[in-house]
């Protein structure tokens, strides 16, 4: 795992860590940094995660992976900051968090997080609401969601045909047991005891999300205490991409409350500029 700061952002302008899903990289928030370059926007670092890419084979069968997140929420010197976290990262920082807050600890404090931003998250208020559709569904989206995936990345640039067969590819990469990590820690959001995620949340999610429903984003958001639903129109699971301006935009807002309400950041174990583990 490589932790690196991606803008030096502003002074007095907040600190934001970035978390990618799976099979993707930091490289999915470039637009949304570089859209934070320009307005001289807050401190921005980024984390390639176990899960990116090729790597999802070479963590998969190992077993949990959510004690990830510790590493690298730690990497970020004075704190996390505000955490945004795309999809799967949404959801393995959620249950991260919710360990913690389970063992007795205040994670917020521990790691410097003064806000969230859950990105395209999925979420079950209740474990009736699973069932064996939903479990096809997952399935049978994978290789879809991954090739909309590479369109809005690369554009016209890829043919339809090789979008399709690079999805594939992808999704066997990830393997059974890359796509089981994830499934687990979906199957665990109703037992999240979100009551206790103190600090303020934004939940984003595309109008035309076909993998994570916007109605689950809805309820995550009822769900927390103190959040905020956006839904953008006319874009899909990767909004971040399809509407960077507009997500960068909501982003600097949250930022700029979330750092004018907690004007001191976390302890942070002041590790260096990257954490390689």
């Amino acid at each position: 795992m490589v932790v690196t700061r991606r803008a030096p952002g502003a002074p007095g302008r907040g600190r934001v860590l970035f978390l990618h899903g799976l099979s993707n990289s930091s490289t999915v928030w470039d637009a949304c940094v570089e859209q934070g370059r320009r307005s001289g926007g807050p401190e921005l670092w980024a984390a390639d995660l176990p899960w990116r890419g090729r790597s999802v084979a070479r963590w998969s069968a190992r077993g949990d992976l959510v004690p990830y997140l510790g590493d690298a929420l730690r990497a970020v010197p004075g704190g996390a900051g505000v955490v945004v976290a795309h999809s799967m990262g949404a959801n393995v920082l959620m249950e991260f968090l919710g360990r913690r807050i389970e063992a007795g600890r205040d994670p917020f404090t521990e790691f410097g997080v003064r806000g969230m931003v859950l990105v395209a998250p999925f979420y079950r208020r209740t474990a009736e609401e699973f069932d064996w559709a939903s479990l096809a569904h997952s399935v049978d989206t994978m290789a879809p969601l991954i090739a909309e995936g590479i369109r809005v990345h690369a554009g016209d640039r890829v043919p339809a045909a090789t979008r399709r067969h690079l999805a594939e590819r992808i999704r066997d990469w990830v393997g059974p047991y890359g796509w089981m990590r994830f499934f687990e820690i979906y199957l665990r959001t109703p037992a999240l005891r979100l009551g206790r995620f103190t600090v303020p949340c934004l939940v984003l999610a595309g109008a035309d999300d076909f993998a994570a429903p916007p109605a689950e984003g809805r309820a995550l958001a009822d769900a927390l205490p103190d959040a905020e639903f956006r839904l953008l129109p006319g874009c899909g699971h990767f909004l971040m991409i399809e509407r960077a301006r507009q997500f960068a935009a909501l982003l600097d807002r949250f930022v700029s409350t979330c750092s004018a309400a907690r004007p001191n950041g976390g302890p942070g174990p002041g590790f260096p500029w990257e954490h390689d583990r």
